[in-house]
């Protein structure tokens, strides 16, 4: 663990900005929100954050990306694509860091998507400790408050100074490189022990069992009314699925040029709260009624995400609830519902 001051910190930042060839993300305030973009000056970023709009998958699976493009116009070609940009990303929170772990079991344990792949190889994460907590967020319930892994550095506010946790050779190197740092003593080490191991306590949302018994829960509750009544207010609108950091299903199409000699292949962000989301090629629609939409989601993230990969899919981060209108996105409030029977 290493120590350095919080103006060697912007300074570090803004190293990074100017020498580094790798494009710098963090989180900057727009009006009152929060967002990952690109970072102009250190003085923009915001560490003492609650949550952003979107998470940080959105540089790794983009809402909109091209795969291939190909000619017909002398001989047949296909190229396939990969726009890779080298990042920086600063102020991830833990649960969004889980969440891009989670990702990657489900793009390389799987079939590997090396779109995703590449991107993530070519990034370097730097996280945060969470100061300020979202009030729609209950990532201390869901064990993702902290995080030991998934980061190259790991700050936490000390006051005056951040302590940095190492988590990988490549973000040692840039804090070599770029910063100033000293040593943390074995009294730095376990203030940042008890500070991380308070967190979990500032969530004022809870989930009022442990997320264990999520994928029992679901299952008996296949048939509860409560998916019927909750989806009356539904508008299908997908914006749930769109701001959720482990939501990763997409939709490819075929863009072809009116000369009908050039295309490309893309893939857009896509969601199972949309009413075409299960419609296939002949016009049946596997999920055509709402709430078996409605239903499905949480299913997905509680119950079938862990029968295939062994994790809950929901790390807590709210930011489905503060995106819906009717209020019935919430899972904390769904599951908590459930339970109670």
């Amino acid at each position: 663990m290493k120590l350095i001051k919080k103006d060697e910190f912007l300074n570090f930042v803004d190293s990074l900005i100017k020498i580094d060839p790798r494009r710098v993300i963090g989180v900057k305030s727009k009006g009152n929100k929060f967002i990952f973009d690109t970072l102009n000056s250190a003085n923009e970023l915001r560490l003492d954050y609650d949550v952003t709009i979107l998470p940080p998958k959105k540089y790794f699976l983009p809402p909109t990306e091209t795969l291939l493009k190909y000619d017909l116009t002398d001989k047949f070609s296909v190229e396939a694509v990969n726009e890779v940009t080298p990042l920086i990303i600063i102020g991830v929170h833990p649960y969004d860091l889980i969440a891009l772990q989670q990702m990657d079991i489900v793009f390389r344990d799987t079939y590997q998507d090396h779109n995703y792949i590449r991107k993530r190889e070519e990034s370097i994460l730097i996280g945060v400790n969470i100061q300020n907590v979202s009030p729609y967020s209950f990532a201390g319930s869901m064990g993702t408050a902290t995080t030991e892994e998934g980061f190259d550095l790991m700050l936490t506010d000390l006051g005056d100074e951040y302590a940095i946790e190492i988590g990988s050779e490549k973000g040692e190197a840039i804090l070599n490189k770029y910063a100033k740092i000293a040593d943390a003593d074995g009294d730095t080490i376990n203030k940042v022990h008890d500070i991380k191991g308070k967190i979990a306590s500032k969530f004022k949302k809870q989930l009022n069992f442990p997320p264990e018994e999520l994928p029992k829960l679901l299952e008996e509750n296949y048939d509860n009314e409560l998916w019927e009544k909750n989806a009356q207010k539904c508008l299908s609108c997908g914006s749930c699925n769109l701001v959720c950091p482990t939501c990763y299903c997409f939709d490819v199409q075929d863009i072809v040029e009116l000369n009908l000699r050039r295309g490309k292949r893309v893939r857009t962000w896509d969601g199972c709260l949309l009413e075409d989301f299960a419609k296939v090629a002949t016009g049946e629609n596997f999920r055509e009624d709402r709430a078996a939409r409605y239903r499905h989601r949480f299913m997905r993230k509680g119950k079938y995400l862990y029968d295939r990969f062994g994790f809950i899919a929901c790390v807590g981060c709210g930011r489905c609830a503060s995106a819906c209108l009717p209020d019935i996105a919430d899972p904390c409030k769904v599951f908590n519902a459930l339970k109670e029977g």
